[in-house]
């Protein structure tokens, strides 16, 4: 089951950090189609937030098609967003396990290794679609 985390000096509106965190779950396999999410009162509690803010987030996902609310029961993941790439992530999520920590040892803060890796992934990624012909066309 997903544990959710907040990042209060983040500039993304609470329940939208929620969504944003199943997302990342599903494109990574940890949650799947007819898993559970925990229940709002629960997440409320172990975040010290308003019931309403995680209803906000779990109509958004249902919004969006990934989950359904049975009432009485609870909310369910109704698709994933996992791609083909899934049976290579574990692979991956090892190198850069070995990673992090190699960074860690040369004295990277995790605001240092943030800011490395979006920097590099903007620089070294192709972005699709008019993000990438607006920044370029300035």
């Amino acid at each position: 089951m997903i544990e959710f985390v907040l990042d209060g000096r983040s500039k993304v509106n609470t329940y939208m950090q929620l969504v944003q965190q199943v997302k990342q779950a599903l494109r990574v396999g940890l949650l799947a189609p007819g898993d559970q999410l925990p229940k709002v009162r629960e997440v409320a509690q172990a975040l010290a937030i308003n019931p309403n803010t995680v209803l906000k987030a779990y109509r958004e996902l249902e919004i969006e098609g990934l989950a359904e609310g049975r009432p009485g029961v609870g909310t369910f993941v109704t698709r994933t967003l996992a791609g083909a790439s899934l049976p290579n992530q574990a692979e991956l999520r090892d190198d850069l396990v070995a990673w992090l920590h190699r960074a860690q040892a040369a004295g990277l803060t995790p605001e240092d290794i943030t800011a490395l890796v979006e920097t590099t992934m903007r620089a070294s990624l192709p972005v699709e679609g008019p993000a990438r012909q607006s920044a370029s066309a300035g």
